[in-house]
């Protein structure tokens, strides 16, 4: 048997491995372009990116013809240098470092020499193109923004760098790719396919035509189309009333987890960084230390939620049954825990209702003194509060699918034993987490998605921002429910309260008639550290919400930094979204009036100037930053329309 299993192997072996040499080198003649590749020149035919739509089909982003100036080194030959520079608008240094850095990259592949060339650039460069041997030019598509908003949504594209050229071979120098936002979160699917076309070159380098009659061509094929979930009406609307303040808006569908507006203020036009000025306008951004236009709030910042905190107190003080509906409080103008904590909501007897529309500070530091004291041991009672509080998104990475968000924090366990290792706390020393103080951290996008669970009554979805690919199904994860560990029969007394902040309570002026809102106002402490100073400053306004009481088809969060009190700043704004998404129109045109035309900057000045004090070799940078915020600022373009 042996005798026979041996040979039969190794006759077996050598036909497979005849018949694979047959079919490579016969039949499969696609690895003959990489052994001719000095005979064959590959032109590479990018498509177009796919477009970009709102939720109502508005379109947002398009595309615009562009051209790239393409150089290989080893095929240039003798060209007059100067008629070359004058006709790009270069310097002969700038061509030199161009011509070097080709080198290092390749001398005989391709590479940009200079990008994005707009059609009267490439039209002069076009007519002299045969006199530069060596050079030539590159059809691409860049963006065409529709909008002068939504830079934090959409994000950008840009060259590939080296990384990414070593880690993914699809690219190749001077390739584009997303980066932030939608273009980077859905790359792949907006980038499309790159078409190929190989030509045959003779012994002089001369084109000759295309090779094997181009059976190995293949066309482009367009990136797919996104429809977003923005509703671009209110997502402008919010950017506007944001003009001349710092801060982030977030609204969901509660029902969908769809997000409706995520405005980040400051913000700048999208079309700053598209074209050959995109390099210059992006380091201006970015070096804008103070203001951060490139830095989203809405998903990124992370403040202390404050008052509408309660709102979760309240709940896991229901569930954990320490307190109900007529669980009585009495408020002396604050109360004694471990020490006196000051209450702004006077000397009252309250319940959770005129708890919850009063923010009564007295009221959910007891609730949660009591949630926390209902163990015996400190730390199990902060590990089953904290399972409460991540069961409404808070503390952890919600998952949407843009590239960036901040964690924010929800306190442990663990992050008391590192604080005190040696013991001794207890519900008392951390009382400030009941009114959302203390250690607690949350970004707008966590207390709008909080906002979604409560307007659920108890579950919601992961927040997201593309509504739909086209010929492509949605991620399962944005249409799986999420339970918190609250019991839906829980949520009705809290909603109560909340829509009685509007009726009766710290939201009384923003009423809107005929509109059930349930919200809740907040005010966070705000301080900052330079060069190992604190400095106090004016609190951070919040606001946080949601419409209508049945069926509600917005929740909604509003973070302005130095915007005093909840009822100032955010509580307005967040009025004028809801009632422009759910009406359609404005009632409270005074409200509007006074958001659009109002300023915090004296307030941001302020900052500047500490820090320009603290750092006085910084103080020439002052008149430039300031320059660059007003050519970033959306509100500033908008007026200047308006003027012409």
């Amino acid at each position: 048997m042996r005798k026979i299993v041996l040979p039969a192997v190794i006759i077996i072996s050598s036909i497979i491995l005849i018949a694979r040499i047959f079919y490579l080198q016969v039949i499969d003649e696609s690895l003959k372009l990489k052994s001719e590749n000095n005979a064959i020149k590959k032109i590479f035919d990018f498509p177009e990116r796919g477009y970009i739509y709102d939720r109502n089909g508005k379109l947002l982003v398009a595309n615009q013809p562009s051209y790239d100036i393409m150089v290989v080194p080893r095929e240039i030959k003798k060209i007059d240098t100067i008629e070359f520079c004058k006709l790009l608008h270069i310097s002969k240094a700038d061509f030199i470092k161009k011509i070097e850095k080709a080198k290092v990259y390749s001398p005989m592949l391709p590479s940009v020499f200079l990008a994005q060339l707009n059609k009267a650039e490439y039209a002069a460069f076009q007519e002299k193109e045969r006199k530069f041997e060596g050079f030539y030019a590159q059809k691409r598509a860049l963006r065409d923004y529709q909008v002068k908003d939504c830079a934090n949504i959409f994000g950008f594209i840009t060259q590939v760098n080296d990384a990414i050229l070593e880690k993914n071979p699809y690219y190749n120098s001077g390739d584009l790719i997303g980066k932030q936002g939608v273009e980077q979160e859905y790359e792949e699917i907006l980038r499309g396919i790159k078409g190929v076309k190989y030509l045959l070159r003779d012994k002089h380098n001369k084109i000759i035509g295309p090779y094997k009659e181009g059976q190995f061509d293949t066309i482009a094929q367009q990136g797919k189309d996104l429809t977003l979930t923005i509703d671009h009406e209110i997502q402008k609307y919010g950017t506007e009333l944001m003009v001349n303040k710092r801060g982030g808006i977030v609204a969901i569908e509660p029902k969908t987890g769809e997000i409706l507006a995520l405005v980040t203020a400051p913000t700048f036009d999208p079309a700053l960084l598209v074209g050959r000025q995109r390099s210059k306008n992006y380091i201006a951004l970015n070096n804008d230390s103070i203001a951060k236009p490139l830095y989203d709030r809405g998903l990124q910042a992370t403040y202390p939620p404050g008052s509408p905190f309660k709102i979760v107190t309240g709940l896991i003080g229901l569930q954990e049954q320490v307190i109900d509906e007529q669980t009585v409080v009495y408020c002396n103008h604050g109360g004694y825990f471990g020490r006196f904590i000051k209450c702004h909501c006077g000397q009252h007897t309250l319940v959770l209702n005129n708890g919850i529309y009063k923010s009564c500070n007295t009221y959910f530091e007891t609730a949660f003194k009591r949630s926390i004291d209902k163990y015996k041991i400190p730390s199990q009672s902060i590990d089953v509060w904290s399972k409460h509080v991540k069961s409404f998104g808070l503390g952890q990475f919600l998952g949407t699918d843009m590239p960036i968000g901040a964690k924010g924090l929800v306190p442990t366990s663990k992050t008391y034993k590192r604080a005190y290792p040696n013991g001794g706390w207890r519900s008392n020393t951390i009382i400030s987490n009941s009114i959302g103080q203390g250690e607690i951290l949350t970004s707008p996008i966590q207390l709008a998605n909080m906002m979604a669970v409560v307007a659920n009554r108890g579950y919601y979805y992961t927040p997201h921002i593309v509504k739909k690919i086209k010929g492509q199904a949605l991620d399962k994860k944005y249409t799986t429910k999420h339970y918190s560990t609250i019991d839906k029969k829980y949520f009705p007394p809290v909603i109560q309260g909340l829509t009685d902040v509007y009726n009766v309570g710290t939201a009384y002026n923003l009423k809107v008639e005929g509109l059930e809102i349930c919200g809740k106002t907040g005010t966070a402490e705000n301080k900052i550290r330079v060069a190992g100073k604190t400095y106090q400053l004016k609190d951070h306004s919040i606001f946080v919400a949601f419409a209508p009481r049945e069926n509600p088809t917005i929740a909604i969060a509003v973070f302005v930094e130095n915007g005093y009190w909840g009822n100032r700043w955010a509580g307005p704004i967040a009025t004028l979204m809801i009632e422009k998404y759910v009406n359609g129109k404005i009632s409270r045109t005074d409200l509007e009036n006074t958001m659009l035309n109002g300023s915090l900057l004296p307030e941001y000045n302020k900052i500047e100037n500490i820090i320009y004090q603290r750092f006085p070799e910084r103080t020439s940078e002052k008149a430039n930053d300031s320059i660059a915020k007003r050519e970033i600022q959306i509100g500033e373009a908008k007026k200047e329309e308006e003027t012409n």
